[in-house]
């Protein structure tokens, strides 16, 4: 049975849901030297990420016995963090299964929200399972992280505001986790302005997008590794890969040297903090990844897939050459395209404005620090 889809009035209703509890974050312009790159800043929302947009929707639109009852999700950081935040706003107790091996700041951030934290083992699969098991035993409202139609709805308030403050938007790079927000925003833009287009992004090291797209169906990868810890899920859930795959023109993959250099570029040229995983999409929009290096064939999606216009993100070697370590630009990130037209960084699409979803502003103080480290200087042969 075919899913059913979010509509753009489902994300306007949305919009008009979280008013108050959710900011509306700035568009930032940040020069490059390809031009402008516009930055959407979800890590100066009042948690520090998107996900307070898609937990202040749900929890919202649940009924005063569920109100009453409370909440519960299973995370490792930032969606328990914001469903704190929300549940708080809203009145209500939130309950969070996290990790043994949580962060520090965003343990710390559940507390303050006022939410129980209850350790559950290191894997989804184990925070999962004990939340299922709160949902029973105290009939608690399951807040799912990324798919749940309220929660789609609630990041693609994100894509409505960027077509507001940035009426000229030409292409849009998204993060992709679990795919709640660039379902959501590839759905906001589509179905307002479907010349845009939408690029989604993940780590090198957890490609479960780009590998569902090739197989047409939602692919379960054995294993994911990257600095970008808040986007490792291991498959991408079913309601949003349907969206994905009817509205997400592209997805690009990012190696793990490039993501953080985005956080120094970020921190050095932008003066923002972010982590990296929502410094991925500004990897992407300034290494030029819709251009593809010379002998780089193009894989086959197989049969009956829409073949995407960008697959994976590479970096040229004469690029790299000419610099490696950090000196207030990387020159991974700050590419000449190969390409034709385009005003913006990696000359990604038509003419018009390039924006990047910055999100995660709940940095692991030592983890941030290393990737703000310059790049060290290959020895001479």
């Amino acid at each position: 049975m075919s899913a059913t889809l979010v509509s753009l009035a489902d994300i306007s209703a949305a919009a008009r849901r979280i008013t108050g509890t959710v900011r509306r974050t700035p568009l930032l312009d940040v020069q490059t030297e390809r031009g402008p790159l516009w930055l959407k800043c979800e890590n100066l929302q009042p948690m520090g990420a998107f996900k307070l947009r898609g937990a202040t929707n749900m929890l919202a639109q649940l009924s005063e016995k569920e109100r009453r009852a409370g909440v519960v999700t299973y995370s490792s950081g930032n969606h328990g963090l914001a469903v704190a935040v929300a549940a708080r706003a809203l009145g209500t107790h939130a309950v969070v299964t996290v990790p043994e091996t949580i962060a520090q700041v965003k343990l710390d951030g559940m507390r303050r929200a006022g939410a129980e934290v209850i350790y559950a083992g290191t894997t989804v699969i184990d925070r999962r399972r004990r939340a299922d098991q709160e949902v029973v035993s105290r009939g608690l409202t399951m807040v799912p992280p990324f798919d749940h139609p309220w929660i789609i709805a609630g990041q693609g308030t994100t894509g409505l505001e960027i077509l507001e403050q940035q009426p000229d938007v030409s292409t849009v790079y998204v993060p992709i986790g679990g795919g709640g927000l660039a379902s959501g925003v590839a759905t906001a833009l589509k179905l307002s302005r479907p010349g845009v287009r939408v690029i989604g992004v993940e780590p090198a090291g957890a490609p479960k997008v780009t590998h569902s797209l090739a197989a047409g169906h939602p692919v379960t990868l054995d294993r994911t590794a990257s600095i970008a810890d808040g986007l490792l899920s291991l498959r991408p859930g079913e309601l949003a890969f349907a969206h994905l795959q009817r509205y997400l023109d592209a997805v690009v993959t990012i190696e793990e040297d490039d993501i953080a250099a985005a956080v120094r570029w970020l921190f050095s040229e932008a003066r923002l903090v972010a982590e990296p995983s929502g410094a991925v999409s500004v990897a992407a929009a300034l290494a030029g990844s819709a251009v593809e290096p010379p002998g780089l064939p193009r894989p086959s999606m197989g049969p009956g897939v829409q073949q995407p216009s960008i697959y994976e993100s590479h970096v040229h070697p004469e690029v790299l050459e000419s610099g490696r370590q950090f000196a207030g630009r990387d020159p991974r990130l700050v590419r000449r395209s190969r390409g034709e037209g385009g005003s913006g960084p990696g000359n990604a699409g038509p003419a018009g404005a390039v924006v990047a979803i910055v999100s995660g502003g709940n940095v692991d103080p030592e983890r941030y620090i290393d990737c703000l480290r310059p790049i060290s200087p290959e020895p001479s042969p």
